[in-house]
């Protein structure tokens, strides 16, 4: 809540060399440039960095699942198909994963075990970012706090300077005299006394006639 304004200074002809420059005008508007702060996040980037990037979109899409979840089921569908057949006609093309498929559980072992730390890679740098992203906000919030603080002090300096204009104005308005009014008292009584003597001559007339 702000203070309400203060008194308004002592009444003095306003010149150009007793009016001093608002808040507003004598605030500087220094501060760093803003930041972009994807521009500046990839200009500092790493190829490892942006490798990692590549590799957590890559695994976190549909069209990954979709892919792997393709391979997976022709893996163990051609390695069951292979077993049945050789056991059906010996000599036939030997599975080289049968079931419980233990050379897929190896494969898919590998890639969590280097997927997982590649994508925990790019979550750090992402959250690098984030603290980026919330400074800048911070500083940018800090100083729209300021402005809005010497706008607020500027409006008052506006208040007192309308007030006291208005003051200034009010006080060199012509006020009636007292001369002025005592004459118009003495023309009024005049017409009051010119209306008793008609009223007094119309009643004489009446009389007479």
């Amino acid at each position: 809540m702000t203070s309400p304004p203060g008194p308004l200074p002592e009444s003095r002809p306003m010149t150009a060399a007793n009016l001093t420059p608002g808040p507003a005008a004598q605030y500087r508007h220094e501060h760093p440039p803003v930041k972009n702060v994807n521009e500046v996040q990839s200009q500092i980037m790493t190829r490892s960095q942006r490798i990692a990037d590549r590799v957590a979109v890559t695994v976190g899409s549909w069209p990954f699942i979709i892919v792997q979840s393709i391979l997976l089921c022709f893996w163990m569908g051609f390695n069951v198909y292979l077993a049945i057949m050789e056991h059906s006609q010996p000599g036939f093309l030997k599975a080289w994963d049968p079931y419980p498929f233990i050379l897929l559980n190896l494969v898919l072992s590998f890639q969590a075990a280097y997927t997982g730390p590649v994508v925990m890679m790019s979550q750090n740098r992402q959250n690098e970012k984030d603290r980026l992203g919330a400074q800048n906000d911070y500083e940018i919030n800090k100083k729209a706090e300021e402005e809005i603080e010497v706008i607020l002090r500027h409006l008052v300096h506006q208040d007192h300077l309308i007030l006291e204009t208005t003051g200034r104005i009010e006080a060199q308005q012509p006020k009636p005299s007292d001369d002025l009014g005592g004459k118009l008292d003495q023309v009024l009584k005049r017409l009051e006394q010119q209306e008793a003597l008609i009223a007094e001559l119309q009643a004489a007339l009446k009389a007479r006639g």
